[in-house]
């Protein structure tokens, strides 16, 4: 480091007293200069951040916290490969226990953690399916050390929701509002408050990273994705807004992902618990149409402005989309005035819609847009159905189709033995790359139908390389429009 001797000190010392004597002689002769103009204030941005004297974390947290709660549950039965097997049956196996004992032994009880918040001053409280679906007991802590038995009212694993209700609802307890998530804008933000680990009262703060996840578990994924830290048993708890309004019930985090979790929208799941609780069950509304994303192959063959839409491949009969007049080939643009750019968008809104509704829709059909209106069904049990492989006859465009017979046709459990059957794609060719499979039924080819092998042919045979075509294939129980330019070799 660098010093100074007394001397020299001195010596800088005087120089800069004159100077700064000088400097003032001259600005005392001088009149004052005129005064700025005011630099503008920067705009409020619209993200709730807590300002000093409004709702700081640590007043959201406070006011929110009574009402979270910490859910033990125990349940009996096997959990994973080890899960709730007695130590003897561990070493010895099952199938001896049983040979020496004569029945499966008594599974161990199995516990776990998560958490929940209370959404009604009797008791009722939110929390995920999968924290309680499996429970025999389920018993609740409150963040005063109280404990209180728990029963479950109704669960949907749809949206891995479920209700609870406290004491019978006999007591009075603490409880939050339920917000409006709709409101919510990317980067506001949000704390999520829950018992990570077994650690009670965990209160972690973020933002709001995205809307409208699809992580792949439904579908009616709907997710609101936020950074604030979610970690094992924080399953359940409430993630709020700095009104202190429950706005998401945190449910799932990306394996090996730092910082990235999600919760269900506080809008769909007031719908979620408004019928448990008072159905015991989820209505959900349907449409009965097969649908499919509006690829740029689709978008030009059905000459659509673009590929935002959903193209119906399908049409139940004597469904709600059937008498209000939808058909194979229309595209859905909107829905209750809500734009839809994919089938997750139709999916979403027809499943949280109410039966019995009625809901305008805007469609693309013969290069117009028109509006239909809908009376929404309810949803069906879903139906599961098998196809099989057939033989084959040669044909063009790189596929090998065949007749449908009666047995053929019995076999796939198709309604009738209209159309032929792909029995080939070749590898490398435009229908493959398109999406044609083995077993697929051709049912349309450029929106003229296809009852046999001879109108097949009728349509296919003088196509070449460069023409357009656009099909319409039944895969077992569904219906779907593939697009492809026809490129011979």
């Amino acid at each position: 480091m660098m010093q100074l001797t007394r001397k020299t000190f001195v010596a800088t010392l005087a120089v800069a007293v004159l100077i700064g004597v000088a400097l003032g002689a001259f600005a005392g002769g001088r009149p004052d200069p005129a005064p700025m103009a005011a630099a503008p204030e920067a705009p409020i941005l619209p993200v709730q951040m807590p300002l000093p004297g409004t709702n700081t974390f640590a007043r959201v947290a406070d006011a929110i916290k009574p009402a979270v709660i910490n859910i033990n549950t125990v349940s009996k039965g096997a959990g994973g490969p080890l899960g709730g097997r007695t130590p003897f049956e561990e070493f010895f196996g099952e199938e001896f226990y049983k040979r020496f004992f004569g029945d499966t032994p008594e599974r161990i009880p199995q516990r776990s953690l998560g958490s929940g918040v209370i959404v009604d001053p009797s008791g009722i409280a939110l929390t995920n399916a999968h924290v309680v679906e499996k429970a025999t007991e389920i018993e609740v802590v409150t963040t005063d050390g109280s404990k209180h038995k728990a029963k479950l009212v109704g669960l949907d694993r749809k949206t891995d929701l479920a209700v609870l209700k406290l004491d019978d609802g006999k007591g009075q307890f603490k409880y939050a509002r339920l917000g409006d998530s709709e409101k919510l804008q990317v980067g506001d933000w949000v704390i999520a408050v829950g018992s990570p680990f077994g650690l009670h009262a965990t209160v972690t703060a973020g933002i709001i990273s995205a809307k409208a996840r699809n992580i792949g578990q439904g579908p009616f994924d709907d997710f609101l994705q936020t950074d604030a830290a979610i970690n094992p048993g924080n399953s359940g708890g409430p993630l709020v807004n700095m009104q202190g309004e429950v706005v998401g019930i945190n449910t799932a985090i990306v394996a090996g992902g730092s910082g990235i979790g999600f919760a269900i929208p506080s809008n769909m799941a007031r719908k979620i618990y408004t019928e448990l609780q008072t159905k015991g069950r989820v209505t959900r509304g349907w449409l009965g149409v097969s649908i499919q994303p509006l690829t740029p192959e689709l978008a030009r063959s059905f000459n659509a402005k673009d590929t935002k839409g959903v193209l119906v491949s399908d049409v139940v009969p004597d469904s709600p989309a059937a008498k209000a007049g939808l058909k194979p080939g229309d595209i859905l643009l909107e829905f209750e005035g809500k734009k839809m750019e994919g089938p997750s968008d139709l999916q979403r809104a027809v499943g949280m819609a109410q039966p019995g509704q009625e809901a305008k829709t805007k469609i693309w059909r013969e290069q117009a847009e028109r509006t239909v209106d809908i009376t929404i069904g309810e949803a069906p049990d879903e139906r599961e159905a098998q196809q099989r492989p057939s033989r084959a006859t040669p044909s063009a465009l790189g596929l090998e189709v065949r007749p449908i017979t009666p047995d053929i046709a019995r076999q796939l459990n198709l309604k009738s033995t209209e159309g032929v059957i792909v029995a080939r794609v070749e590898e490398g060719s435009a229908a493959a790359e398109s999406g044609v499979q083995r077993g697929d039924v051709i049912r349309e080819i450029n929106r003229q139908r296809v009852r046999s092998m001879a109108d097949y042919e009728r349509l296919t045979k003088d196509v070449k390389d460069g023409d357009r075509l656009t099909v319409l294939l039944q895969r077992g129980p569904m219906s779907l429009y593939v697009a492809f330019t026809v490129t011979r070799s």
